[in-house]
């Protein structure tokens, strides 16, 4: 019996499509945990240990939105990867701004599905096992590998795609960064859709600099941004 490579939570309410997720997923050695609405994944989520979540937006009872943000509330790290059949820009905005890692439209391969999953269970498998990643700017303190800002005594939570995108910032800090070179960085690929999302958790970090006027994130129209810190 091969061992099991993570513990899935999968909310599908179309049933006949969630158990050929669930079957094509523990093919592969996933255990997979299938909820046909949105508080039954949720009380999963309370009473067991996943190492991803993949919700369906449309859902009975709850749906992914408000699963998504209870479960943010838990955990800033676990990757939350959305199943939609819509393919309004809005929704997808929304479901970043919920806590999201990524979508995938339906239909799609079962090939994909299984990349998607793969590349963000490596993340976080390095996430715990490098050394922990820590910058200073300003007055304030952000630990990647916590998810957290500290400025004072306030601190603020991250998700995963908020802390990859300001640790690309802190390492290129002063700089004209190019939007295509950001995307690319750290979403993997350039396309409008992206970019719109770009600029949704860039207004998200632009709310953790408020305390420090010596920090700002500034957009460059037409080119990109640039992170200014203190020298």
């Amino acid at each position: 019996m091969q061992p099991v490579k993570a513990n899935i939570l999968l909310a599908e309410d179309d049933l006949s499509l969630g158990y050929v997720i669930k079957d094509n997923l523990e093919q592969e050695g996933y255990q997979v945990v299938l909820c046909s609405n949105g508080e039954q994944a949720l009380q999963c989520f309370q009473k067991d240990t996943f190492d991803i979540c993949l919700l369906d937006i449309m859902m009975p009872v709850k749906d992914g939105f408000s699963v998504a943000k209870k479960i943010r509330q838990k955990s800033d790290i676990i990757p939350i990867l959305f199943i939609t059949a819509k393919s309004m820009e809005e929704d997808k905005l929304k479901g970043f701004a919920s806590g999201a890692d990524d979508y995938i439209t339906k239909p799609f391969s079962m090939k994909e599905l299984l990349m998607r999953i793969e590349v963000f269970l490596r993340r976080t498998k390095k996430l715990f096992s490098e050394q922990p990643i820590e910058f200073e700017f300003g007055a304030i303190h952000f630990s990647y590998t916590d998810l957290k800002i500290i400025h004072g005594t306030e601190t603020s939570n991250l998700t995963q795609k908020e802390a990859d995108l300001l640790k690309f910032l802190c390492e290129h800090p002063n700089q004209i960064l190019k939007r295509d070179e950001v995307l690319l960085n750290v979403w993997g690929k350039d396309d409008y859709f992206l970019g719109r999302s770009m600029d949704v958790f860039i207004t998200k970090l632009r709310k953790h600099f408020k305390s420090d006027a010596s920090v700002s994130l500034e957009t460059i129209h037409g080119v990109g941004f640039r992170f200014n810190i203190p020298g």
